[in-house]
């Protein structure tokens, strides 16, 4: 017996046209507390005092992980939805981790909005993996918001506009690209810091949604959905997740039951084809070992250093009360 739609109509619709939707209230802000509890202390910064807020965003490293299933139900029955249903997500996906990404803004961009054409931090996740058209590591992007975000307030800008481009340039490279995009003939096929490419894509597009909301929204997108922070002109702290979602198996474009996902047909529909039948990844497939993980080992040391100075506080505050 197939799955019950947990998507109404609607939403399918508009992720086939956009490649995103918004599936409001799947958490509470008590929930959400409970994963940003300690934010501030892991950060070493004042909620108050601005001044100490000397870096722009910061991507922390996890200290716990909770089942997305009973955290977020609606939200994971979702996401199984989007990818062709749960018995094609990898298990481990189900599991969602407290990695928050903060974006502070700075003192200088108060009040001064950058456009998209001008931010530099345009990309698409997957900096752990050889990129092909079918890459089951990618399957769908996913955007918990655990703060409020307003317009200009530092959240994620995404680029419906960019999918055809970014599926034509894998589908071109059978052989697979960078996580920068880079192909394997290029000199900077390794180098993990270059988002010129991702950036170019951008500046050649026109329409762009900021991806605003309340605590507790969730955003669901394509994995081939361009994105970057917005500058935090509002100077609120923003708070959100990046959980990835990946596939037992590949991405199939070429399915003989016509069977395809809707992730799948977003694909398809941005190469304006209904079935790539032939079309084969070339070259083994590889991961890589980013740069971020290795400075979130060091991060995840400093924090646990604070946190371990703020439980020795509080201890030694109810002892001297007892006292």
């Amino acid at each position: 017996m197939a799955t019950p739609s947990v998507l109404t109509q609607e939403e399918k619709d508009h992720f086939l046209a956009h490649g995103w939707i918004k599936i409001s209230g799947a958490f509470s802000k008590e929930q959400a507390d409970s994963v940003t509890g300690t934010v501030w202390t892991r950060l070493g910064l004042s909620p108050t005092d601005k001044s100490t807020w000397t870096q722009e965003r910061i991507n922390m490293p996890s200290h716990l992980d909770f089942d997305a299933s009973t955290f977020a139900p609606r939200a994971w029955a979702a996401i199984c939805e989007l990818c062709g249903g749960e018995d094609r997500v990898a298990n481990w996906s189900k599991y969602w981790k407290d990695s928050l990404i903060v974006n502070l803004g700075t003192e200088k961009g108060a009040g001064r909005p950058v456009p998209p054409h001008k931010l530099t931090g345009w990309h698409v996740d997957g900096d752990f993996f050889v990129h092909f058209l079918d890459s089951p590591e990618q399957g769908l992007l996913v955007i918990p918001l655990f703060t409020d975000i307003v317009p200009e307030g530092g959240g994620t800008v995404i680029c419906p506009e960019a999918i055809p481009k970014l599926a034509k340039h894998l589908y071109d490279h059978p052989d697979g690209v960078s996580p920068r995009m880079t192909p394997r003939n290029g000199l900077a096929f390794c180098q993990e810091k270059d988002l010129a490419w991702f950036n170019g894509v951008a500046q050649s597009c026109q329409g762009f949604v900021e991806a605003t909301g309340q605590v507790g929204d969730i955003y669901l997108l394509h994995p081939l959905m361009l994105h970057s922070a917005a500058s935090n002109a509002m100077r609120n702290v923003r708070i959100i997740t990046n959980p990835p979602v990946s596939l037992k198996e590949p991405f199939c474009f070429d399915r003989e039951d016509g069977n395809y996902s809707l992730v799948e047909q977003v694909t398809l529909r941005a190469l304006n084809k209904d079935r790539l039948s032939g079309w084969r990844i070339t070259t083994p497939r590889e991961q890589v070992i980013p740069e971020r993980v290795r400075i979130q080992e060091r991060m995840k040391l400093e924090e646990l250093r604070r946190l371990e100075e703020e439980k020795s506080k509080k201890m030694k505050s109810t002892e001297s009360v007892t006292t």
